[in-house]
């Protein structure tokens, strides 16, 4: 039976052991008043609800939809695309952090996105769900609403579920990058350490009225910002950042053995179709959920997402015929992709015509950048993290500052290009922002890992596979 040395077990349980020390300890000082004796204070009826339950039941379905993205959808997408030895390294990589950043947002994340307070970061306001979770207020059970009059209006709770599930799988985009190579320990704490520090001040800058934010009344720039990020679902927050930091990491951790010197295709295409497909259904969470209701925005953000990922299925394989001879299935799947990354900023403020346009562009600049750039500069990003939504996600960004039109946001609204606004400029800025914190943030993250901790695993333990040498099982065995 194999043994896990001492130190690389003491190395992973240290840290992930202090926050649950931390968690548990800090509930008894932050959790809700003691129940109410229901013999001696009986609990009266529940007070009516303040929001709109077809809206509030959209709002709940988008965030089953968004979770369903994670795992079956990016498990099997990128399980897929590694070959055999490593493919439950991956399915573990995503099945792992949905409970790990589940609970990393539950006890902090949320406040610290979400939390209001400075330019910066948010406060303690919602830390470990005080002020989010159900609480007795004179004998009747209160829900917490969030709410922005005239926009939306959503028991706390339910807000707070639909963004953790972005929360959850923004760094699990990461894990393409690194894959077949990463310690599963290391890539734990960097996963912790990366929400904390990378995701949270992103997501609070954007969403919560911190330096790159929009009052979405009014849509003027918020009094803390810098530029306003006209973000309708995450082109900076989720894909920009997680693709910047999925190139940073393939370059520090570096190439697999063997790239670029023996054939490493996709072991199981039937996987990444079906992932591919289930990524695409779930993105109407995704988008037409950021609508925060069953609202008009909401359908016009889901016609925009279909019709964008439509365009990227076609514009990718066709490059590949067009050049290569052969429209591939993996290129259709890789394009739908970089179609949804790309209309993701966008998707609540451009029509669907113009969705279109931008999932085309993605489907033939993300190829540009898997194969051309990547080749050019030679680094290993293992499953495209950084090609498809990196690329994408700045691609759509920018792209929002282009087509985003009042006949979509209403007036006032900004002004995208097509419009002789100067959306673009905003967009522009902070689109660099987020790049130029993602890539700084990573990069000390993992030297420190690097150093504490090691990024990569053996060279017996790589030519094994991560299966077996992370997790002592193997994905199939032949009899």
């Amino acid at each position: 039976m194999r043994r896990i040395a001492p130190a690389a077990a003491f190395s992973f349980l240290l840290p992930v052991g202090a926050w649950l020390l931390i968690t548990i300890s800090a509930t008894s000082l932050f959790g809700q008043a003691p129940a109410v004796d229901p013999i001696t204070e009986p609990v009266a009826p529940a007070a009516a609800p303040t929001f709109d339950k077809g809206d509030h039941a959209w709002m709940l379905i988008s965030a089953a939809l968004v979770l369903m993205m994670t795992a079956p959808g990016l498990a099997l997408f990128y399980g897929g695309l590694v070959r055999k030895k490593n493919v439950l390294g991956v399915m573990m990589q995503c099945f792992f952090l949905m409970g790990l950043m589940t609970l990393v947002w539950a006890t902090y994340g949320y406040s610290l996105s979400f939390g209001g307070g400075n330019k910066w970061i948010g406060t303690d306001e919602y830390l470990f769900m005080r002020n989010v979770q159900p609480a007795l207020v004179d004998g009747v059970v209160t829900y917490p609403i969030e709410a922005v009059p005239g926009l939306f209006a959503m028991p706390r709770l339910t807000h707070m579920l639909f963004q953790g599930m972005f929360f959850i799988i923004t760094p699990a985009l990461i894990c393409g990058a690194f894959a077949e190579r990463m310690k599963f320990s290391t890539l734990v704490v960097f996963s912790l350490l990366w929400g904390t520090l990378v995701y949270c001040p992103l997501c609070h800058a954007v969403w919560d009225g911190g330096l790159l934010a929009y009052d979405f009344v009014t849509f003027e720039k918020s009094p803390h910002a810098v530029a306003g990020a006209l973000d309708f679902a995450g082109g900076t927050v989720v894909h920009i950042s997680s693709g910047i930091s999925a190139l940073i990491c393939c370059i520090m951790i570096g190439k697999r053995l063997g790239f670029g010197h023996e054939p490493m295709p996709p072991h199981n295409l039937t996987y990444t179709t079906i992932g591919a497909a289930m990524l695409w259904v779930g993105w109407f969470g995704f988008n037409a959920g950021s609508a925060l209701g069953a609202t008009g925005q909401a359908a016009g953000a889901f016609a925009a997402t279909h019709f964008a990922a439509a365009a990227g299925a076609l514009a990718w394989p066709g490059l590949e015929w067009l050049l290569r001879g052969k429209p591939t299935v993996l290129g259709c799947c890789s394009g739908a992709v970089a179609g949804l990354v790309c209309i993701t900023p966008a998707a609540g403020f451009v029509q669907p015509m113009s969705a279109i346009f931008m999932g085309l562009a993605a489907g033939a600049v993300c190829y540009y950048a898997c194969t051309t750039i990547k080749n050019k500069f030679k680094y290993d990003d293992s499953l495209d993290a950084f090609g498809v939504h990196g690329v994408g996600g700045t691609l759509g960004a920018l792209l929002t500052g282009v087509f985003a039109t009042r006949e979509v946001v209403g007036s006032p609204g900004p002004l995208g290009l097509i419009e002789g606004g100067t959306l673009l400029k905003d967009q522009a800025i902070a689109t660099g922002i987020s790049i130029a914190y993602a890539a700084v943030v990573t990069f000390v993250l993992l030297k420190i890992l690097d150093v504490t901790m090691g990024l990569r695993v053996s060279q017996q333990a790589e030519v094994q596979g991560l299966d077996y040498s992370q997790h002592g099982e193997e994905g199939y065995i032949f009899l």
